[in-house]
């Protein structure tokens, strides 16, 4: 009896491993007759790893007749980390017709780094124009760059650029949007250093020599074959061209209210001061009344003491009342200054 299962466990063994060549024999004969043989039992191991076999033999045979030769085990592996094996095949094949140095290993770390390796192949035989501003940004939804010369006009600049794909710098260089974001900065800072708006006008090319002279592309993924300026223009009336006048003009209207405020300072100073001035002079008056009022109480204190006879009180007397005749035939306005 164990005999006998074991017999029926060989059977059912051997009948699933026929299943399974059977899948894959017009996989094998496709790849026999194309020059890219992959042996059966690899077929069927790719079978048993849940790889699709005819994935990987279409790859060869791909690969075999552009000439080049890569094994079945880096494609499934390639496979099995999450690759497109195909358009992996398909960059290798481009590259090694256009003569662009390519190899397996390259291909696939920028295949798995996300990148589109067949593109960026593409791209280094046929360079491609990027806008700049992308049409995501831009200023005041216009897409275009905005900067402005030392005598303060406002100009509105686009920009196109033309980028070659370095194969080299792809694995861990910087995108399109680094390249974008630097050619911006850098067609800003140049308008920045012109004199005058009427240079940038007139010499457009040298504000994009300037530009790509600044080794933009370094640290990226492209090589950056030609920065052009598209459209150049002043910024409308609405949108503020003059950007220095405004800002002199802001200036003048601050300076403006900073000399009111401190003439105002002033006036409240001075106000201040003549109070009290005019305080000091009724002070000044009520001590004059005061030793006014000591006179009598002296006189009286002198008869007191006997220091002041009468016929003297009474020549004091006879004068102060010539003096008052005299002040009232001078007439009030004398008699007011006298005082």
């Amino acid at each position: 009896m164990p005999v006998k299962i074991f017999f029926i466990v060989i059977a059912i063994v051997v009948f699933f491993f026929l299943f399974l060549v059977l899948q894959v024999m017009g996989i094998w004969l496709r790849a026999a007759v194309s020059s890219a043989r992959v042996a059966v039992w690899s077929l069927v191991g790719m079978k048993l790893r849940r790889v699709n076999p005819a994935l990987i033999v279409d790859a060869r045979i791909r690969l075999a007749k552009a000439g080049l030769s890569i094994s079945a085990d880096l494609l499934e592996g390639h496979f099995l980390a999450g690759g497109d094996v195909i358009n992996v095949v398909n960059a290798l094949i481009a590259a090694d017709k256009a003569g662009i140095r390519l190899d397996f290993k390259k291909a696939t770390a920028i295949d798995l780094a996300g990148r589109d390796v067949l593109e960026a192949v593409r791209t280094s035989v046929n360079p491609k124009v990027i806008d700049c501003p992308s049409s995501k940004t831009g200023s005041s939804g216009v897409n275009m760059l905005d900067a402005v010369a030392k005598d303060g006009i406002r100009l509105l600049v686009k920009a196109r650029v033309t980028v070659r794909a370095n194969i080299d710098r792809l694995v861990g260089g910087a995108n399109e949007e680094t390249i974008i974001a630097r050619v911006g900065q850098g067609i800003v800072s140049s308008i920045g250093s012109c004199q005058t708006y009427k240079h940038v006008l007139e010499n457009p090319d040298q504000i994009s020599a300037k530009v790509l002279g600044s080794g933009l592309d370094s640290q990226t993924g492209f090589e950056i074959v030609s920065i052009d300026i598209a459209d150049i223009s002043v910024a409308g009336v609405n949108d503020v061209a003059n950007v220095g006048a405004q800002l002199e003009t802001e200036r003048a209207n601050a300076d403006k209210q900073l000399r009111q405020a401190e003439a105002e300072g002033r006036r409240a100073m001075a106000v201040a001061v003549e109070q009290e001035m005019r305080a000091r002079v009724q002070e000044m008056q009520a001590k004059v009344v005061e030793a006014r009022a000591e006179v009598p109480k002296a006189m009286a204190q002198a008869l007191r003491e006997g220091k002041l006879g009468v016929m003297d009180y009474y020549r004091l007397q006879n004068i102060e009342s010539d003096t008052d005749m005299r002040r009232s035939i001078a007439g009030p306005g004398s008699s007011e200054g006298i005082e």
